[in-house]
């Protein structure tokens, strides 16, 4: 039960890791700093993680990689639309 919890709150951490840059690019309207690399190697790795987390049935790495997965969905939709709305 203690490891579970723990499970849980890492995930909410690193989950919330992300809130601040998709705030902020939000509120900026520009992405043109987030690399198209670095956000689609973090979506093939959560991509990986649900895969694996579903196999296993480990729910707090499920839960959370699913939340991570569509915060950087977002968070590339933004940057198609800001890059393309700056040309």
């Amino acid at each position: 039960m203690v490891l579970e919890f723990i499970g849980y709150a890492g995930g909410f951490i690193i989950a919330s890791a992300l809130l601040p840059q998709l705030i902020k690019t939000f509120k900026t309207k520009s992405a043109k700093d987030l690399s198209f690399l670095w956000t689609f190697v973090l979506l093939a790795g959560l991509f990986l993680y649900i895969i694996y987390a579903a196999k296993n049935t480990i729910m707090p790495l499920l839960i959370f990689s699913t939340v991570e997965t569509i915060m950087v969905i977002i968070l590339i939709s933004l940057k198609i639309k800001y890059d393309r709305a700056k040309k």
